[in-house]
């Protein structure tokens, strides 16, 4: 789905009624999920609750490397496929992190189904989602 802010966009916040910035996108299960700073707190909200100004922040850092949905290879990958897809990216510490899933999809032992490192959760697994730096990711080149 279409985002509803961009990074380093000022936004309003409708529930707690005031203004930030757009720092980080992710995508959840409930769809985009965005990390907002206001003032000295960093707010996680989903789009129905931020309306966008339009206005970016200045800043000196340089922009992203990597966009949201780009297909990447992960350096670090184990055993399993490098190719992962940019889920999030998160401004920290004036730090550019990509939002990756640790492991790459997996097919059932049965060979029928696809699974995914998500269903791990719903079976008390970790996280599937990792921060990583542009460093740990490089362009897939088709």
């Amino acid at each position: 789905p279409p985002l509803e802010v961009f990074l380093l966009e000022k936004v309003y916040v409708t529930t707690t009624k005031s203004f930030g910035y757009c720092c980080g996108i992710e995508w959840s299960a409930k769809g985009w999920s965005y990390e907002i700073v206001s003032g000295n707190d960093n707010l996680t909200v989903l789009g129905r609750e931020i309306i966008g100004t339009g206005n970016l922040q200045l800043v000196i850092k340089e922009k992203p490397v990597f966009r949201l949905g780009e297909t990447v290879e992960f350096r670090f990958h184990g055993n399993g496929l490098p190719v992962r897809i940019v889920q999030g990216i998160q401004l920290i510490c004036d730090s550019w992190f990509y939002c990756i899933e640790w492991m790459s999809p997996g097919i059932s032992e049965n060979g029928d189904e696809l699974f995914t490192f998500r269903d791990a959760i719903a079976l008390g697994g970790t996280s599937p989602i990792a921060r990583v730096t542009d460093y740990d990711l490089e362009r897939v080149r088709l």
